[in-house]
């Protein structure tokens, strides 16, 4: 990824919104995120329309001989506006909905994570130079080559059931997911200690330390805030993949990878089990994607002007 060229003290919100209203994709992304964020967050007032839960089996709206949803579009009606789960009945709709909470709060703090570590080691690497830069640049490559999947399905198939397995996705995904975004602070880092009102501060005065805390960090927002919002997509699915493979997020708990891992067995038969936790799934890496490359075309001029 090119680097971001930055200037001083750029305001970060000033910025994501002149971007936001130079690119409809990137805009349309972050009100389809915003929509999303809202349903997590309102996922109890909004299923208790209908009086529903993610928890509650509804045997009733079953077909008794096949264990199907019966009715039409998986027993879609206005009591389960997604349908239901076949076998249990439970109400699709909150599994969805509830689901989002789950995929979007593990995204977002492994992103925090992965940001905090990325962001401290890329600068430290970057300013400091020497060994620093080189311990911290090997480390990045052994993760790189690391075959980290595999690590967390192992770890997570042995973890203790009294650890909750939120938590140890977060720390996982966070702990391994540091090295794109120190690479890319580290880049910057460099070329932000070569301009011109880094040296007028060392010039006046200032020690390695102010000149970090106030020339450098608020300079490095805006790149760090375009490869964590490129990011979060992958930490979303990841977490997805995990529950898919049985290993994520632990039932009953709601979570959109798990519910799609549900739907294969059924999609010859209920293709709309499948249709809206994977259709909610593929909204949120559009829109985190639509966002991410708005603003990195924003932000980087020589991006934007391959575009």
């Amino acid at each position: 990824m090119a680097a971001v060229t930055a200037s001083p003290a750029r305001s970060v919100p000033a910025a994501v919104g002149r971007a936001l209203r130079a690119d409809r994709a990137a805009a349309a992304g972050a009100v389809v995120l915003v929509l999303l964020i809202g349903l997590a967050l309102a996922a109890g007032p909004l299923t208790s329309v209908t009086g529903q839960d993610p928890y509650t089996f509804d045997t009733s709206a079953l077909d008794p001989a096949t264990g199907a949803p019966a009715g039409a579009l998986g027993g879609i009606s206005g009591k389960h506006w997604f349908g239901v789960e076949p076998l249990t009945g439970r109400d699709l709709f909150a599994i969805v909905a509830y689901g989002a909470r789950t995929s979007l709060l593990i995204g977002f703090a492994a992103t925090i994570v992965s940001v905090v570590i990325g962001t401290v080691l890329g600068a430290l690497a970057g300013y400091l130079g020497g060994w620093t830069d080189r311990a911290v640049s090997w480390v990045a490559d052994v993760i790189f080559g690391f075959p980290y999947l595999v690590f967390m399905i192992g770890l997570s198939a042995v973890a203790p059931a009294s650890l909750p397995r939120e938590l140890l996705l977060i720390v996982l995904m966070g702990s391994f997911g540091w090295a794109r975004i120190a690479r890319v602070v580290r880049a910057q880092t460099l070329s932000l200690a070569a301009r011109r009102f880094v040296a007028a501060s060392r010039v006046m005065g200032a020690g390695p330390w102010h000149v970090f805390r106030h020339q450098l960090l608020p300079n490095l927002w805006v790149p760090v805030i375009v490869v964590a919002t490129l990011s979060i997509p992958g930490k979303i699915g990841t977490e997805a993949a995990l529950s898919f493979l049985g290993v994520g997020i632990p039932p009953p708990s709601p979570s959109w990878g798990r519910a799609i891992s549900g739907a294969v067995d059924w999609v010859a038969t209920d293709p709309m089990y499948l249709v809206f936790p994977g259709g909610a799934l593929f909204l949120a890496t559009l829109a985190l994607n639509l966002l991410g490359d708005g603003l990195r075309d924003a932000f980087d001029p020589k991006t934007g002007a391959r575009s």
